[in-house]
């Protein structure tokens, strides 16, 4: 069969969970014998207008706009007729029998509808709330508060702070650094991203208070989320002939949302383990050298890493003398909050050495006494908690979505109440102080599933969804 992989962004410049594991379905259906290519965006604000990039990974034919974000108004967020109009094109000259979605950020719910039409089956994997909520999909509002229920009032105060698109002087600085890279080769594109920092979608504000938004504003665009919404369910559901979501907490949300429970199939994440098999964690019991414990992610609000750090200080230094954090993952575009991170990181006596290559994940996994994953968002299944599992390394995560669900709590770790820096520093205290609890973890070795496993489901999916249609 000929599938096409669609997803937000794409190996390797994007290494985030969907990301690898697009990368790793599509090796995977390769090696199957089937025909597979990938669809995908980037972010670049200095580019003029949108275009088509087609480059390979891996031997796998990518095709990636360069979305440049000038979104004329917020529908474009999620309804693009130009995304719509290259990936049609695509479409045509590829002909796929099967369409998988993986995310629709930077790119449109269009692609949906034009893949049905082109009598492709659809299937849609679920990796966080996209279709629920606007603001990336994390239904977590800029106040700092979980959105435990879709309310399009307080998505209206929310996204009246959504930057989502670009004023005619941010026009003029990308279409000038345009021109710049193409007469002489120069691309400040990075440093004009780092500069201007509401040019990205989204993104919780980094200042200590939330300003409430303007009454106008919210209630213009709470109009806007509950149209999104209606919209959505109108033009994606119904062309969508299998959602698959890697936490059952996933599945329940949607099925909450108003999914058929019968279209909605619980199907977890599947890793590479040959990469972790030769990783597996051995810790003398004894524990006599300094405890290693380590966070990786994106270093961004909704991931936790201040509260690690905090909690990290808040520490006995008796017990930090024979303990080291190292906190490793990419900073985000906000100069204010890199600045935070860094002082805590000080304060802590902690190391923030910057990001870790794939290829190093499971040497430097399988090396930890203990992995945090303090998140504040309902994280679905974070490729970080799996690669975790699959070398044994034993797991402090916060207790909500996917991570609760993931972490058996005295079997591959421990939970404690997200967000809440006195519980996170109480759980860290008692596991630094009797280090012989974390070797009782694990007592049936790895747990995780393998990215084999899982593509032979979705293998025996595409033939019982979609009957090749073309020669």
């Amino acid at each position: 069969m000929r599938v096409l992989l669609v997803s937000h962004n794409f190996l390797p410049a994007h290494s985030a969970g969907t990301e690898v594991y697009s990368g790793q379905l599509a090796l995977g259906l390769r090696a199957l014998g089937h025909e597979v290519a990938v669809f995908t965006a980037d972010k670049d604000v200095t580019r003029a207008d949108m275009s088509i990039v087609r480059r390979a990974w891996e031997g796998v034919p990518v095709v990636e706009i360069t979305n440049n974000l000038y979104h004329r108004d917020f529908r474009e967020t999620w309804d693009n007729p130009r995304v719509d109009a290259l990936f049609e094109r695509e479409l045509e000259r590829l002909r796929p029998d099967i369409v998988h979605f993986q995310h629709l950020l930077y790119l449109s719910s269009g692609c949906v509808e034009l893949a049905a039409k082109g009598r492709a089956a659809v299937l849609f994997t679920l990796h966080d709330f996209w279709l629920q909520c606007a603001r990336l999909g994390q239904r977590l509002h800029p106040d700092g508060g979980l959105c435990t229920r879709i309310d399009f009032e307080r998505c209206g105060t929310c996204l009246s702070t959504f930057k989502f698109r670009q004023t005619a002087i941010e026009r003029v600085t990308g279409h000038a650094l345009s021109a710049l890279r193409k007469g002489v080769g120069v691309n400040l594109s990075e440093a004009a991203r780092k500069a201007a920092k509401g040019l990205r979608i989204g993104g919780v504000p980094q200042s200590a208070a939330w300003e409430a938004a303007d009454a106008g504003a919210a209630a213009e665009m709470t109009r806007a989320a509950s149209e999104r919404d209606s919209a959505l369910r109108e033009r994606v559901v119904p062309h969508v002939r299998r959602f698959l979501a890697p936490s059952r907490f996933l599945v329940e949300r949607f099925v909450e949302w108003g999914v058929d429970p019968a279209r909605i199939e619980y199907l977890p994440n599947g890793l590479d383990l040959a990469r972790f098999s030769a990783q597996l964690r051995t810790r003398a019991a004894g524990f006599a050298a300094p405890l290693r414990v380590g966070f990786l992610g994106t270093l961004a609000p909704h991931k936790g890493p201040q509260f690690l750090l905090e909690a990290w200080a808040d520490l006995p230094a008796s017990l930090r003398a024979h303990a080291a954090l190292e906190l490793r993952g990419r900073s985000p575009s906000n100069p204010a909050f890199a600045r935070q991170l860094a002082q805590l990181a000080t304060a802590a006596g902690a190391a923030l050495p910057g990001p870790l290559a794939r290829s190093e994940v499971p040497r430097w996994m399988a090396s930890l006494d203990l992995l945090v994953v303090p998140s504040v968002w309902y994280e679905n299944a974070p490729m970080v908690i799996l690669e975790a599992l699959a070398t044994r390394t034993p797991l402090l995560v916060s207790d909500l979505g996917g991570m609760a669900e993931l972490v058996e709590s005295d079997v591959s770790g421990v939970r404690f109440a997200a967000g809440n820096v006195p519980a996170l520093t109480e759980a860290l205290a008692r596991l630094l102080a009797h280090p012989e609890q974390l070797t009782r973890l694990y007592p049936r070795g790895p747990i995780s599933v393998d990215i084999a496993a899982s593509t032979r489901r979705l293998e025996e999916l595409y033939r019982e969804l979609g009957t090749p249609t073309r020669a």
